[in-house]
């Protein structure tokens, strides 16, 4: 089975995740690009998952409309937060303190080819960690991401409790998964998460379903022993030059 490295980085900027993202990217690109070639290809670890918290941030992927960010500039810096615009799929969401980031930058090469697939196992893994909790997560086929049901006779909407944005070049993975922990759910309010107006959908967090407040030291070893289970990888925390805590 391929060996994934596991990185713990605990709160870091929005800009420094990406950076590191796009260095280990760029690594592990590089050394396919000389194996093709027949070139000598220097050790190096293939495959990374990053967990991740950030400070209060907003991001934009390529597909996505600026309109649905609905606080000005003067707003967004008067509040503690920040706006970035990146290259994953999908349109406006929301990170922040208490919602638990995965990045897993695999080369699929080695565990299979096909984007849809990817996606899938991204939500699996989500859905199987709820079942832990005792939740009932579901899929969306019109939207990417891990749900949980509405309920009309109690005025509940259909309510997302993950959010999946990825890019592919050359196979390898960037970007991930969002999963809400226990952030500030009212900072969604200053968007249209995920691009989606929709009256009869909402966002929710697994402390607000528990109704109590849930950690995410709490909920990392799950989520990191599904990855290891849908993906069929041998997890390490073996330390890896270049790769720190903050």
């Amino acid at each position: 089975m391929p060996l994934v490295h596991l990185h713990r980085l605990g709160r870091m900027s929005y800009p420094a995740a990406w950076d590191l993202q796009s260095r280990l990217h760029a690594a592990i690109v590089e050394r396919k690009l000389l194996a093709r070639r027949g070139e000598t290809v220097p050790d190096g670890p293939d495959h990374h998952l990053l967990f991740v918290e950030h400070p209060p941030v907003y991001t934009l992927g390529k597909s996505g409309s600026v309109d649905h960010l609905l606080l000005s500039e003067d707003e967004l810096h008067r509040q503690g937060f920040t706006f970035v615009k990146i290259n994953r799929g999908g349109d406006i969401t929301y990170h922040g303190p208490g919602q638990l980031v995965a990045y897993p930058i695999f080369n699929l090469d080695a565990f299979f080819n096909d984007v849809h697939r990817y996606v899938r196992c991204l939500e699996e893994v989500v859905i199987r960690t709820m079942h832990d909790f005792g939740l009932v997560g579901e899929r969306d086929p019109g939207y990417t991401g891990v749900w949980l049901a509405g309920d009309a006779s109690r005025r509940q909407p259909r309510r997302k409790i993950c959010a999946i944005g990825v890019h592919l070049s050359r196979w390898t993975t960037m970007h991930g998964l969002a999963f809400n922990v226990r952030p500030n759910l009212r900072h969604f309010r200053n968007i249209v998460p995920c691009g989606i107006a929709d009256a009869d959908r909402g966002v929710t967090s697994l402390s607000v379903e528990l109704g109590r407040p849930v950690e995410i030291d709490e909920v990392l070893p799950y989520l990191e022993g599904h990855f290891a289970e849908v993906f069929r990888f041998t997890p390490t925390n073996s330390p890896v030059p270049g790769i720190c805590s903050p």
